[in-house]
């Protein structure tokens, strides 16, 4: 186990016990530190000068504990985060995509913490800057840009911003002939926003104070707000609601989803004054998405048992259920993630023996080929395009090892065109690098599967330190993509891994079933099998490795503490949903309802109590000598709420033996996603990467310039 003669001792911050009591399905619990959530949380996520001064006092706290115990990383620190921004192009830019008469895309200037939006003539010419994020941002401590949306006449900018890191965003309008925002501001929204066909109002969700998107409404360019007509009002709070688009300008969609059961309603974008049409009543368990097709709709649907879906076409004019016909039928172990529809194609991103692949089929004869690409792991990612009426399609590539490249694909004559790849100014040399993909057994036979990484150097006899990394919730793939991070671990001689664990699709819809609900045990005994499997292999030891994960994943990370503390180094918890049991008891909270269907019911079922009680981190808090642990939170947070890490945290430091530490940094300023800008996150990451070279006995100074290079977060 990691020596505790690594950090300094320091007395922990010791909130006081405060017992509340609740009794469900005749089992009572106690709640020591139930007082750490704010009575009045609404109102402190859109003010956070409201939260209470003994909150604030117990969290000031935190933050100068884990200070003291992490001040001589304070150079390793500034070194990380001098690597990790020499990878990144300052003055990056997205690859225009062309749109009727212009191009548009986003870049930053050097320097800079926000995006720009931008746009040139279709064929090249002078940019016009339509929004500069760091203007935006100036004077605030938080600052995030939500939706951006150029309406279809290219006069107008649809934009939303949240200054608050709480996810209630303002929506503005912008006049892009002279640059000047219109007098319409509307708080409180989902984040983004569809232009009707007359470019002179738009759809959006207002949020609810309980954060849920409980309304669609319309709002016309210059009238008051207050007056903007209701489409449609969401009353069960088990659903969340967004309104879409297509790019041909024809529809409105409202989509309604929870996990597991899905509705759309349809209305023509040049009535907004027209009642939304249902296609198929919400059935539990029936999932199914729309896609624009010109007369037709696809529609992306595990309808008739489907499991790993199908794509099934229907009259735009009349697409209710009943007119469903099969284009694209079901095939086992393929599962299908999404589609798009083209004036003479349509492409399908889908994963096929956890790698994912891009299917283009011709609509008038159906023809069907694939994109080939050449490595053994990799990313895709489906652009797709502004325009309907086009042969041509964007798609992204990239592997661990292989920077992200952007490419323009003619749908008709097959053609390739390399447009971008990422640039790494400090220099990047991918055969430095060994990325690998094994496979850890289970302890009921599964295979899961593992992508890993690390320097062609690096002995591989146990003696290298690992960062284990596992999400596992939501049907969430993590891919085995490039980014520019983890090789300030890599070049140190780590070994950078992922988990690809039950709860996620890594391996069809049927890998996501197996880790949810009443199998939810399944994702942690398949992270720690994943972490035996690695030692096994000799590609580390178990006090050599860190495991990491965030939100959901964070989640991963307390169950795994309690289950296998021995088998881990140290723990890093990032916005842990650790307190899983209290908070789906509270229907009151953001997300509850919602995440029902994922994790279960404890309110309506004894069974559904028992297994989360089985499993929820803070429940479950022993008597153990637990590693190092590291828990990153938000104060805004509407996801995971700052007192859920805050409560485990303080329960964890009462209930355990050993000595070694845990730590609580959270961000003041901040929401779920952490700092906003993108040079501020990574100040985040260089000190959680400090906290991993620290409990693993690397958190020495480099002597010399690193060769630098890639991974994923």
């Amino acid at each position: 186990m990691t020596k505790t003669s690594r950090f300094p001792i320091v007395s922990p911050p010791t909130p006081q016990k405060r017992p509340v009591f609740d009794t469900h399905h005749g089992i009572k619990r106690t709640d020591e530190y139930a007082w750490l959530r704010a009575d009045n949380w609404q109102e402190m996520f859109r003010d956070p000068s409201l939260l209470d001064a003994g909150i604030r006092a117990e969290l000031e706290a935190e933050n100068a504990y884990q200070s003291k115990l992490m001040a001589d990383t304070v150079e390793l620190q500034k070194q990380l985060f001098k690597e990790m921004k020499g990878r990144i192009k300052e003055d990056d830019s997205s690859v225009p995509m062309k749109d009727g008469p212009y191009a548009y895309g986003s870049s930053f200037k050097l320097g800079g913490e926000q995006p720009r939006y931008f746009r040139l003539p279709r064929d090249g010419g002078a940019e016009q800057i339509l929004l500069d994020g760091d203007l935006e941002a100036e004077g605030k401590a938080y600052f995030r840009l939500g939706g951006v949306d150029h309406s279809a006449d290219h006069r107008k900018l649809l934009w939303a911003f949240d200054d608050k890191g709480s996810e209630f965003y303002t929506l503005r309008v912008r006049d892009l002939t002279d640059g000047k925002e219109l007098a319409d501001q509307i708080p409180a929204t989902g984040g983004s926003g569809v232009w009707d066909a007359g470019n002179d109002g738009f759809f959006y969700t207002r949020l609810d104070p309980n954060h849920r998107p409980s309304k669609v409404l319309f709002h016309a360019l210059g009238q008051d707000p207050e007056n903007d007509r209701l489409i449609y009002e969401e009353t069960d709070p088990g659903f969340f609601m967004n309104v879409d688009g297509t790019r041909n300008n024809q529809w409105i969609m409202i989509g309604i989803n929870d996990h597991e059961t899905s509705e759309y309603r349809l209305l023509s974008a040049s009535d907004p004054f027209a009642e939304p049409r249902l296609v198929s009543a919400r059935e539990t368990g029936l999932q199914y998405e729309l896609e624009e097709g010109g007369d037709i709709f696809f529609i992306l649907t595990n309808a008739d048992g489907a499991k790993d879906f199908k794509i099934m076409t229907a009259p735009a004019s009349d697409p209710v259920r009943a007119n469903w016909q099969e284009l694209v039928a079901h095939e086992p172990g393929r599962l299908i993630l999404s589609v798009i529809g083209f004036k003479d194609h349509v492409v399908r991103l889908e994963r096929k023996e956890g790698l994912p692949r891009i299917v283009v089929r011709d609509r008038a004869n159906g023809e069907e080929h694939l994109l080939s690409l050449d490595e053994e792991a990799f990313s895709l990612g489906l652009s797709g395009s502004y325009e309907y009426d086009t042969e041509i399609m964007r798609f992204s590539y990239s592997s661990m090892t292989t920077p992200a490249q952007v490419f323009d694909y003619n749908m008709r004559s097959r053609e390739r065109v390399l447009l971008k790849t990422q640039e790494v100014p400090s220099g990047h040399d991918a055969d430095h690098y060994v990325t690998r993909r094994l496979m850890a057994p289970a302890a009921d036979g599964e295979l899961v599967p593992i992508s890993l990484l690390h320097h062609r150097d690096t002995p591989l006899d146990g003696s290298a330190p690992c960062l284990l990394y596992g999400y596992g919730s939501y049907g969430i793939t993590v891919p085995a993509a490039f980014n520019t991070n983890c090789l300030s671990l890599v070049d140190r001689g780590f070994v950078y891994a992922i988990a690809h664990v039950r709860g996620g699709k890594d391996k069809g819809y049927g890998w996501y079933d197996d880790g949810k609900r009443a199998h939810k045990m399944n994702t942690f005994t398949d992270f720690i099998a994943c972490a035996r499997h690695l030692v096994a292999e000799r590609y580390t030891a178990h006090d050599r490795m860190v495991a990491q994960g965030g939100s959901a994943g964070g989640m991963l990370m307390g169950a795994i503490a309690n289950m296998a503390p021995d088998c881990f180094g140290g723990i890093v918890a990032e916005v842990p949903f650790v307190d899983v049991l209290t908070t789906m008891l509270d229907a009151t909270l953001p997300l509850t309802p919602p995440e029902w269907p994922e994790w279960g019911n404890p309110i309506a079922s004894a069974d559904d109590y028992r297994t989360i009680a089985a499993y929820s981190p803070y429940d479950n808090v022993a008597a153990l000598d637990y590693p190092p642990i590291l828990a990153l939170a938000g104060l805004t947070d509407p996801r995971v709420t700052y007192w859920e890490p805050a409560k485990w945290v303080a329960r964890l430091r009462d209930r355990k033996s050993g000595h070694n530490p845990v730590l609580f940094k959270i961000n003041m300023d901040s929401g779920h996603a952490g700092a906003s800008g993108r040079f501020s996150r990574l100040e985040e990451i260089a000190y959680t990467y400090s906290f991993a070279l620290k409990v693993t006995g690397k958190a020495q100074l480099a002597e010399e310039p690193l060769k630098l290079s890639i991974c994923p977060l």
